[in-house]
């Protein structure tokens, strides 16, 4: 990724002098680079000695390990994103396990990778995901972390909402240096702009798109935003993607992890707790999943009091249910237009087009219900 190269040119000198020195430790706080890239398309014993000489060229105290100290496993295939676990014994007879992450091929279109390395600098050292040890051509590693991927089952039982209710306030407070403008809207009319001027070679998949309105999508997406401004949502730095795949629990010690902060920004607290309960929906997109009223009510107790959920007030219980269920739809829309951007850019065998439907469609579903509240709220005429 060029954006990669750029911001850690500056680390090259750093990583030339471990070279000779062979101390790259994990301890060390610098982020170590390397030019190689592993390519995800091949298959994967071909891409294994790949992963290794790249851990061997990134970690120099590895480069005299034989192959045959590393072994890789995949932790988890996402559709941005696939990680691996690389475990080494070293030369003391220690085993060390890194987490290598390999960016999903075309997916500079919607992820922006120099806000990603940005953000998780200042994440990690408050405590969130794993740590960046070092990056290369397309992609990251990081620390191991020892945990399991919960399933979107998980998310919904009580003892875990409250857990990630509680980190996701915490994460929330984290200042992030740059712009703090949120992005949502930025990003939703970005990524309206690409997927409302695309071509598919597939005659189907053209013909299929051809039957989506976009005049009225963009009526749809102006008119939310319209909505939105006038519920004041607060602007935090928001993780935008936390769906169960990026939730990992150490169930011996108890401890929740928030991963994968790629889709991170500055945005609507709204927004990425409306998302998160989206996700509820699972990999099935089965949306009578998502959290009823008294659910989401436990949710907000902890995220708004995490040392005294019950004596949240009604009405700032009434509030957040308002500004999250508004903000829902935003959520539908945002990835249903990344979903038509990926139909056209992305190898992965999904179907993308019958996503972008099956969000839009939620949406339209949800529409009148969450407009009704939120103006309903919006003028003190009645309750959520």
């Amino acid at each position: 990724m060029g954006a990669t190269k750029n911001i850690w040119t500056a680390m090259e000198a750093n990583h030339a002098k471990q070279s000779h020195n062979g101390n790259s430790t994990f301890n060390d706080h610098s982020i170590l680079h390397s030019n190689l890239s592993v390519d995800t398309a091949l298959p994967f014993p071909l891409m294994v000695p790949r992963v290794i000489a790249l851990c061997k060229d990134l970690f120099r105290k590895w480069a005299k390990l034989n192959d045959s100290c590393f072994s890789v496993d995949t932790v988890s295939g996402g559709i941005t994103n696939l990680l691996l676990k690389v475990s080494v014994k070293e030369e003391n007879g220690e085993y060390v396990s890194v987490t290598v992450r390999l960016y999903g091929p075309n997916t500079e279109y919607v992820i922006n990778r120099e806000r990603e390395l940005q953000a998780i600098k200042y994440l990690s050292a408050a405590g969130f995901g794993a740590k960046l040890l070092g990056v290369f051509g397309n992609g990251m590693v990081q620390s191991f972390i020892n945990a399991r991927t919960l399933t979107p089952a998980d998310m919904r039982k009580p003892k875990l909402v409250s857990e990630i209710a509680k980190q996701l306030r915490r994460f929330h407070q984290v200042e992030i240096p740059g712009s703090k403008e949120p992005q949502l809207w930025v990003d939703i009319f970005k990524f309206f702009e690409k997927a409302s001027t695309l071509q598919f070679e597939d005659t189907d998949k053209q013909r299929t798109y051809e039957t989506i309105s976009f005049k009225e999508v963009h009526k749809e997406v102006t008119e939310l935003k319209e909505l939105t401004a006038l519920l004041n949502s607060p602007v935090v730095f928001a993780h935008n993607d936390l769906l169960s795949g990026n939730l990992m629990h150490n169930d011996e010690q108890e401890k929740l992890y928030l991963i994968d902060f790629e889709y991170g920004s500055y945005n609507y607290r709204g927004f990425d707790i409306g998302n998160h309960f989206n996700e509820y929906a699972g990999y099935d997109c089965d949306y009578s999943l998502y959290p009823s009223k008294d659910e989401q009510y436990h949710f907000f107790r902890h995220y708004l009091e995490p040392e005294k959920p019950y004596e949240v007030s009604e009405k700032d219980l009434e509030a957040l249910y308002v500004e999250t269920n508004t903000f829902m739809l935003a959520s539908h829309l945002y990835w249903a237009l990344w979903a038509l951007i990926q139909a056209r850019m992305s190898p992965i065998d999904f179907d993308y087009l019958a996503y972008y439907f099956l969000r839009y469609n939620e949406y339209k579903k949800q529409k009148r219900m969450c407009f009704s509240l939120a103006k309903s709220h919006i003028s003190g005429s009645g309750k959520a």
